[in-house]
């Protein structure tokens, strides 16, 4: 894996995804359901930082429930896989809590898809 700079070749796809991932840690985003129907693949899955597992269905019911939070979102970088393909890694922070989080993002007919995203808490 190469990382791709801004600016660089394949650069306005890692801008882009960049900025898709930054748009779903925000609460407008995630009390927007259909917004974020669109950015997450049908195939989506999700391992959280507290070790459950969700599909699509699943965290879209949950994010319907979620109380509004700041996410930070630190250290914030990426790397284009292929053209289709773009590995994501940053590390939140909620009232003080910390995880290092990775997105698989993909690239399909409608845009850019958050395939696959996983948290692992950081002590």
């Amino acid at each position: 894996m190469t990382r791709v700079a801004d600016g660089g070749p394949g650069g306005l796809d890692l801008s882009t995804v960049l900025a898709l991932e930054r748009e779903l840690q925000t609460a407008q985003c995630r009390r927007d359901r259909a917004r974020v129907e669109t950015l997450l693949a049908d195939d989506f899955c999700e391992v959280g930082a507290s070790g459950a597992v969700w599909d699509k269905s699943s965290i879209l019911d949950l994010l319907g429930t979620e109380d509004s939070k700041v996410i930070e979102v630190l250290e914030l970088d990426g790397r284009l896989i292929s053209a289709e393909l773009v590995l994501v890694h940053w590390i939140s922070r909620v009232s003080g809590v910390h995880a290092r989080r990775t997105s698989l993002w993909r690239h399909a007919a409608s845009g850019w898809e958050l395939v696959h995203h996983q948290g692992t808490p950081l002590r």
